[in-house]
């Protein structure tokens, strides 16, 4: 990933237009973002926009342009949305190449849109962020990736510039998902310091919640009767694994890309079978059938899906589910039976 070190606020008194945004100036006369009144903005997916609602509370509202089904990452906007977001007060997003798109049109906000705040969540965590290793198996060595290793140490800011991947997937950690969240309280409150004490108080407060699932997937580490677990899609938990010594073997690897060899799948059912796996969790936004698949041929009893928390479904939408309900309602339970700590 390269970190282009965007400030988390950028905001000016008066609309710039340059050439490059000429298609977009005819559309900013009428939003939020040429307002006195801060009240309005977009986030780049469902879990930033999830957490820029809750922490704007009743001040201001956000949408998710990506629809329900789909994720953030790989996404392609319309050519409306530019338009839409610079008639807007603020735009939550990943400073990340896996959301290119998201990414191009801060730059555009950022240099000729000056009302628009552009709030970049990871700001700051640059060494936190754990590098993407496409190959299959095993998503990265436990070893020096415990939860102590979150200092950051082999990931200066000068890796971000050298050409280093890094896996987008932080806000499946709670601990870096509560940064993040505050980081969103201290841009919004920036933008809008009237209310920036009540940012910075919804923040402290979703927090709270989510400390709780932190002591949730500790008491996981903590009980688990294995310490290895089957994961029969590419691999969105690889912060999850370091923060708290879980270990996933995925077939697939941490690319939706890759495709597993026969030889990859073999050895996934023969570590089902070595281990006395019941429980094969699969990714809920990708087909269960290679889960189904080593059930099916293994000694398990069940495929069960948990979620990367970067979309959401109809199902769960309807529901009204947000990351707090995904994480704690989908993911807690599945990883509780997946390494036998119920």
């Amino acid at each position: 990933m390269t970190h282009s070190r965007r400030s988390v606020l950028r905001r000016g008194a008066e609309l710039a237009v340059a050439g490059t945004a000429a298609s977009l100036a005819g559309c900013t006369g009428n939003g939020g973002g040429s307002s006195e009144e801060f009240d309005s903005g977009y986030a780049a997916f469902f879990t930033l926009n999830d957490w820029a609602n809750e922490v704007a509370g009743d001040n201001a509202s956000f949408e998710d342009p990506v629809d329900v089904g789909q994720l953030g990452h790989g996404w392609t906007p319309d050519g409306t949305l530019a338009a839409d977001v610079a008639a807007t007060d603020a735009f939550v997003y990943l400073d990340s190449p896996e959301f290119a798109w998201a990414q191009d049109l801060a730059a555009t906000l950022e240099s000729d849109y000056d009302t628009v705040a552009t709030v970049d969540v990871l700001d700051g965590l640059e060494g936190d962020l754990l590098e993407w290793n496409h190959s299959h198996g095993e998503s990265h060595d436990e070893e020096g990736h415990d939860e102590g290793d979150h200092d950051g140490e082999g990931h200066d800011e000068g890796d971000h510039d050298n050409g280093t991947r890094y896996d987008p997937h932080v806000w499946t950690d709670p601990v870096l998902a509560a940064e993040m969240v505050d980081t969103i309280a201290t841009g919004l409150g920036e933008a809008d310091p009237d209310n920036a004490e009540a940012y910075a108080a919804n923040a402290e407060a979703y927090a709270a919640d989510l400390d709780a699932i932190d002591d949730a997937f500790r008491s996981i580490a903590e009980d688990a009767a294995r310490d290895v677990a089957v994961l029969a899609g590419h691999n969105s938990f690889q912060y999850l694994e370091a923060r708290y010594g879980f270990r996933l073997r995925s077939p697939v690897g941490v690319s939706p890309q890759n495709e597993p060899t026969q030889s990859e799948i073999a050895d996934t059912i023969d570590l089902v079978d070595a281990e006395g796996i019941d429980v094969v969790l699969y990714d809920r936004f990708q087909s269960p059938r290679l889960a189904e698949s080593i059930v099916e041929n293994s000694g398990a009893a069940e495929a069960v899906p948990v979620t990367p928390a970067g979309g959401t479904t109809r199902e769960w939408n309807d529901a009204g589910y947000g990351y707090l309900e995904q994480m704690t309602e989908i993911n807690v339970p599945a990883f509780e039976r997946a390494f036998g700590a119920q």
